[in-house]
Parts: structure tokens; sequence; C-alpha cells
């Protein structure tokens, strides 16, 4: 489960993170500025706090739309994963438009010239020309957002989905082992950040690979 939550946060985190910068980029009226509160907000608050608050908003959310919208939809309807989804897509979106926003801005502005000079939209030159080399810059700070979303995913425990943490509490719970549960919990999160940690360490060597052909 810690997996799939750190997964997920992490592609739809780049989703939110790439629409975030476009709004600061481009100074999108009103947008702009909730954009600079949204990642104010996110980074300047705990992630167990938003975990708590998403786990109440979200029902009132629920309901309201339910009610008003006419959606199927309810707070008796949300399992438990949807919070902890909800709650660390949020936190990983702030800090990958950080991130985005960097990689953007390290990418030549004549390439957006270069684009246009052979007839490309503006969304075709940042596809194929301005996102390749913006996603080589921001790879080594993506790759430590998700092992930092891996290490996060303890908390999910507290809106009770079982994930890495539950199970280890279970365990401590049940035959009273404390010690030897949360040392076992410590290590598969070690060995998860240490996989994921070479195969970033991979993907970057294959990046630099690309970087250096297409310079």
């Amino acid at each position: 489960m810690s997996l799939l939550i750190s997964v997920f946060a992490i592609l739809a985190g780049l989703v939110i993170g790439f629409l975030v910068t476009l709004c600061r980029m481009y100074k999108v009226p009103v947008l702009n500025r909730l954009a600079i509160i949204y990642v104010s907000f996110i980074r300047g608050t705990p992630l167990l706090v938003q975990i708590y608050v998403i786990y109440y908003a979200l029902p009132m959310v629920a309901d309201w739309a339910g009610m008003k919208l006419g959606l199927p939809i309810s707070s008796a309807d949300l399992p438990p994963l949807a919070f902890a989804l909800t709650a660390f897509t949020i936190y990983s979106g702030a800090y990958l438009s950080e991130t985005i926003r960097a990689a953007l801005s390290a990418v030549d502005p004549g390439q957006m010239e270069a684009g246009y000079s052979v007839g490309l939209t503006t969304w075709q030159t940042f596809r194929r020309i301005v996102i390749p080399q913006a996603f080589v810059v921001a790879l080594p700070s993506i790759g430590n957002n998700f092992l930092g979303l891996i290490k996060g995913t303890s908390l999910a425990f507290t809106v009770m989905v079982i994930e890495v943490m539950s199970n280890a509490k279970i365990a401590a719970a049940d035959g009273y082992r404390y010690m030897e549960s949360y040392v076992d919990a410590a290590i598969v999160y070690w060995l998860l950040c240490i996989v994921f940690e070479r195969l970033f360490a991979w993907l970057e060597k294959r990046s630099g690979r690309y970087r250096s052909k297409s310079a």
C-alpha cells in the first residue's frame, strides 16, 4: 500500500505541479495568486496536519457534491485510501511544482524560439523540446521527492490505511513485541528506499546519456 500511495502521489503530483508552474510562469490572473498560496501553505505546514484536514474536509465536500450537484457520492462511500491518496497528492504537487519551475527555468529560453522558428506551436515546443530537457534536470529532485513520499506514507495509518507502519503497530500490539515490529518496519522502508534510490540513479545515468547526445 505504501508503494501504491507513493506512485500515485508522484504521478498525480507531477501533473498538478506542472499546471501550478504554468500558472505561476505565465502569471495567469487569479490562478497565479491561488497557486502561490497553495504552494506556500503546503510547504509551510506539517504533512500530518494536512492529512487530518483532508480527513475531515473531504467527507464534507463529498456530501456537498452529493446534495447540491446531484452526484452519486457521499462521505460514507469514501474509503480510507481516498484520504491518503488525496493528501499525499496535494502535498506532492506543491513540492514538485517548485522542482518543475526550477527545471523549466534551467532550459535555455532560446529553445522556445527555436521551436517557433520551425513552425511549432507553444504546446508542441513545450512537449517536444522543453519538457524532455527539463525532465532531465528535474529527475534527481523527483527521485528525492519519491523517497520522501515512501517514508511519509508511515503517517497514512492515522487515517486507518493499512500499510507498513499499520502492520507494524498491529503486530506489536498483538505480540507485545514493539521493538522487533518497529525495527522490521524500519528495515522495510530502508530496503524500499535503497531499491528506488538505485532505480533513480540508473535513470539519471540514462538521461545523462540523452543529455550528452542532444548537446
